[in-house]
């Protein structure tokens, strides 16, 4: 009798007809695609962010809850480790020739906020010490300062200060000259807040502080002006 196994065209075509069974896989091919089916699967988690994991968790079995929460915890892992490996706390100073490493290339992810500045000028000094103080408060952030003519060769004395704020290498704000800052007056906050509209850094703030003065400042003017009554009074006189 003919081996119902044997891979020949007329048990193929009896199979088909559903007269022979499926042919029989060996263990050790069974096991082999196995193998290849949960390397298919590992390499899928691997190819996967953390948020993507999370996304495609229903999509899922439950045999594979065990692979994917092992790929999520390596995932965190590293995200946990990148983030201490960017833990700034300091506002560094470069030169021209590490613009590129130290700007253009600082990382993923990276939020940099470089100072050009000058020694003599008042208001540049106010910002560096503004900078210090926001370096430690944001961590994350990379805060560069550099004299401008060092950065940027014959760069003109009345832009500065200057501030460039820099994403994955990006520029995605600047600010240029005393006037946007508002002169000797700037407060470090007032500061934050520019820098948290632009994204290098996550404020706490709730509302622009500078606006704060500004209401304040109507407030007093308003109380100190002559009321209409009191105008009246007076021209009656």
């Amino acid at each position: 009798m003919q081996d119902p196994n044997e891979d020949t065209e007329w048990n193929d075509i009896l199979r088909k007809k559903g007269i022979l069974p499926p042919k029989e896989v060996p263990k050790e091919d069974e096991e082999e695609e196995l193998a290849l089916q949960q390397q298919s699967v590992v390499k899928t988690y691997e190819d996967m962010t953390l948020d993507e994991l999370d996304e495609n968790e229903d999509e899922f079995g439950e045999e594979d809850e065990a692979a994917i929460e092992m790929y999520r915890q390596k995932r965190l892992a590293e995200w946990k480790a990148s983030q201490i490996k960017n833990v700034f706390g300091e506002v560094g100073e470069i030169s021209g020739q590490d613009y590129v490493t130290e700007v253009n290339k600082a990382g993923d992810r990276i939020w940099v906020v470089l100072h050009l500045y000058k020694q003599g000028i008042p208001l540049c000094s106010l910002i560096n010490q503004h900078l210090t103080t926001l370096a430690r408060k944001f961590p994350q952030t990379k805060f560069l300062k550099s004299i401008s003519t060092t950065c940027i060769p014959n760069y003109p004395d009345h832009n500065l200060p200057t501030i460039f704020v820099y994403f994955e290498g990006e520029m995605k704000a600047q600010f240029i000259g005393p006037l946007v800052f508002g002169g000797m007056n700037l407060k470090v906050e007032e500061l934050e807040w520019r820098l948290s509209e632009s994204g290098a850094v996550k404020s706490d703030l709730e509302e622009n502080p500078k606006k704060q003065i500004e209401d304040k400042l109507m407030s007093s003017i308003r109380s100190s002006l002559p009321s209409r009554k009191d105008s009246d009074s007076d021209s009656d006189d």
